[in-house]
């Protein structure tokens, strides 16, 4: 099968620092690093090296190409990403000595995706494939409401975290994947819990202490693998592009959560994003204390 994208492409500027800056703190940074990023293109490259198809439909501008190549390059069908003139999206990433990290986010060509080219990109979609979207393009709502209608498994990682954004395509979804501040924020801006909501896969991660699945009333915990992070940007969308991988392979949920749990445990110790999310080898081969 295959996972279908709606995701956003960034270029992740990467400043090393001592401490996260406070405000009206002018702070020096200790390293500059680029690297190809977006909560889409991650989760992209992440179900790409985790073994399975992705087709990422997003847009880049002019100064992009070198992450639609770099894309390619890690196995992505890059074949619904169009050239815009509006800049691509790029975001500023503080991280400190701790790995905790705080992120300004330009979404430039990723808000400028046409209707016509997610259309287009999904009428090659197949009954039974996994659409996902997060909440840093346009057109979630049709895409959403498009992969319903097709038949297609509707996924959706509700960060960066809008309430209204996350209302808006609830009717449609199959699968939520949240964090749990994100969850007390949809209860408080809903007034459900994430039990309550009739959306048959729900997923809490729970930072440091691993995530728990939602199914049919019931719930499970799924304990995180110890490891000294230093660094946890693109933690979360590593999860996901694991879990939506071995959803599409057929995987039983509780290996699927286990699974991404190691590449995220993975992923937390190397600096960068997509460049550096781990491949399903090295998830496998891992050794956790």
């Amino acid at each position: 099968m295959t996972i279908w994208n709606l995701g956003s492409i960034n270029a992740d500027m990467i400043y090393d620092v001592p401490h996260l800056p406070g405000p009206g703190e002018t702070l020096s940074a200790n390293r500059l690093d680029r690297f190809l990023g977006g909560k889409g293109a991650n989760m992209s490259v992440a179900a790409a090296r985790a073994g399975t198809r992705v087709a990422h439909i997003g847009a880049v501008g002019p100064d992009g190409r070198w992450a639609q190549d770099r894309l390619t390059e890690y196995g992505v069908d890059t074949r619904y990403i169009a050239g815009v003139e509006v800049p691509t999206g790029h975001a500023i990433i503080a991280v400190d000595a701790q790995g905790e990290n705080n992120i300004i986010l330009f979404p430039g060509s990723n808000h400028a995706i046409a209707p016509d080219q997610l259309g287009q990109a999904l009428s090659s979609a197949e009954r039974g494939d996994l659409l996902v979207m997060q909440n840093e393009t346009n057109l979630q709502v049709e895409a959403a409401e498009m992969g319903r209608d097709l038949g297609l498994t509707v996924c959706y990682a509700a960060a960066p975290f809008q309430a209204d954004a996350v209302k808006a395509v609830l009717p449609f979804l199959d699968f939520l994947i949240l964090n749990e501040v994100e969850a007390e924020q949809l209860r408080e801006a809903t007034g459900q819990s994430v039990t309550d909501l009739e959306v048959e896969h729900v997923i809490v991660t729970l930072g440091s202490k691993g995530a728990r699945y939602y199914h049919r009333g019931g719930a499970s915990d799924f304990p995180a693998y110890k490891v000294q992070a230093v660094d946890t940007t693109g933690a979360g969308d590593t999860f996901t592009g694991y879990v939506l991988a071995a959803m599409d392979r057929g995987m039983p949920m509780a290996q699927a959560i286990s699974q991404a749990n190691r590449a995220a445990a993975l992923m937390v110790t190397r600096h960068g994003t997509a460049d550096v999310i781990p491949d399903l080898k090295e998830v496998r081969e891992a050794q956790f204390d």
